[in-house]
């Protein structure tokens, strides 16, 4: 029996006690939540990995990305990326190279972490339909399939699955046009093989072998967004829009087969749309898990996006997404190092806990905040902070004559004024 299965029975397993205790719920709202398809718990048969709940009523949860590229293949890079975007506070990894031994970084990867781990099959049977016969457009239909099953005994948690690009989603793209095309590799991949072979995409078309598969191994359905707009200009346009009617219906399909499914959503998106699109994709996906790619909401950041989506993740997590994935300041320049891994994760870790405190009405950790700050109470103060080690860090470093106070203020502080002079 799958987590569904169980849970429609009304069976309480390990995975959602953990879960219900992390999140401060009772274990049988847990596995309502997952009964209905608006949570879910990424497992594996294969690894022992630190359970999550995804979904509706529960905390924002952010994913950090890490793999090999075609200008750096390094294994120890990303074995180091993905221990650094642990002891950051993701709450999930996804492996996503394009370059190496696909199985080597797999495995190695999967090895350095206690996080679920997701993948996108489809670079692999690509890539490698390159290396072996010379282009991208000669990957074989099977072998979608058999990389799919291969990753899902390495342990793999999640996938990223791109079902809803078919050719009416192709006609849409085509008949209204964009200004910056697709930024989703998955997408791009598929599109220009369908165009060549003039083929349904063998995920839609064969959707319910690919359940078979996902189902046999326990791997959680993470349905891709490939039609995701690269420009804030091209947001929320037919194409996006057909796909994820697609893939709402798609994931009905899969969890009444069993298979646990989160919605992906999309990439550029100006603030004035976001909630727009939560709504859109909630209320089609009967709200199933949301997870939302970003969001960048400008275009003209490069070096920052970080902060771009930082503020785009905040806005979708108040408005009810339920998952948000990094971005880091080599977003659109480079292959991200470890620096960057850390600093995209604590950026993702701040929004989610920013829409979180709309969302979940969750203000407890600021409320301690305030009265740390109120009592001059530097131990609470970092403590209470996300990331403590680099507060500290920067008050260790310019530390103040009058060790009560910082040397923004120095004897000016503001907190120190009041106390002295009135008491509120």
């Amino acid at each position: 029996m799958t987590l569904i299965d169980r849970a429609k029975q009304g069976i309480i397993t390990d995975e959602m006690m953990t879960v219900a205790s992390d999140e401060g719920v009772t274990p049988e709202f847990i596995c309502r939540g997952i009964a209905n398809g608006q949570v879910v718990i990424p497992i594996s048969p294969y690894r022992k990995t630190k359970p999550i709940g995804i979904g509706k009523g529960l905390k924002t949860k952010v994913n950090a990305s890490v793999g090999t590229s075609s200008d750096i293949d390094d294994i120890a890079l990303e074995v180091e990326k993905t221990k650094v975007a642990e002891a950051s506070g993701a709450d999930s990894l996804m492996e996503l190279s394009t370059a190496g031994d696909f199985y080597e970084i797999r495995r190695r990867v999967i090895e350095a972490t206690s996080l679920s781990v997701g993948s996108v099959p489809l670079y692999q049977a690509f890539i490698e339909a390159a290396r072996d016969s010379g282009s991208i457009v000669d990957m074989r239909e099977d072998d979608l399939f058999k990389v799919t099953e291969e990753q899902a005994k390495l342990g793999t948690n999640f996938m990223a699955i791109h079902t809803g690009i078919n050719w009416i989603t192709l006609d849409r793209l085509r008949a209204q046009g964009r200004h910056a095309g697709l930024c989703s590799r998955g997408g791009a991949l598929m599109s220009a093989w369908m165009a060549h072979n003039e083929k349904e995409n063998p995920l839609f078309s064969e959707f319910e072998y690919l359940l078979e598969i996902l189902k046999r191994h326990e791997v959680t359905l993470s349905m891709g967004n490939g039609m995701r707009a690269g420009a804030v200009h091209d947001s929320t346009d037919r194409a996006q829009i057909q796909e994820l009617v697609i893939n709402a219906e798609l994931s009905d399909k899969a969890h009444e087969f069993g298979v646990q499914t989160i919605v992906e959503g999309p990439g550029h998106i100006p603030i004035d749309e976001i909630q727009a699109n939560v709504v859109l994709q909630k209320r089609l996906t009967r709200d199933k898990p949301f997870y939302m790619l970003g969001p960048l909401v400008t275009d003209i950041a490069p070096g920052y996006d970080n902060i771009v989506a930082a503020i785009g993740a905040a806005l979708s997590s108040s408005y009810g997404a339920d998952f948000i994935c990094y971005v880091t300041p080599a977003e659109h320049l480079a292959l991200p190092h470890a620096e960057d891994v850390r600093v995209g994760v604590m950026s993702a870790r701040i929004a989610a806990h920013v829409g979180d405190m709309v969302k979940l009405g969750d203000r407890n950790d600021d409320l301690k905040m305030a009265h740390a700050r109120n009592e001059v109470d530097w131990a609470k103060q970092f403590k209470v902070a996300i990331d403590p080690q680099t507060a500290m860090n920067i008050r260790k470093e310019r530390m103040p004559s009058d060790t009560n106070t910082c040397t923004m203020c120095g004897e000016f502080c503001a907190y120190k004024i009041v106390k002295e002079y009135f008491e509120l």
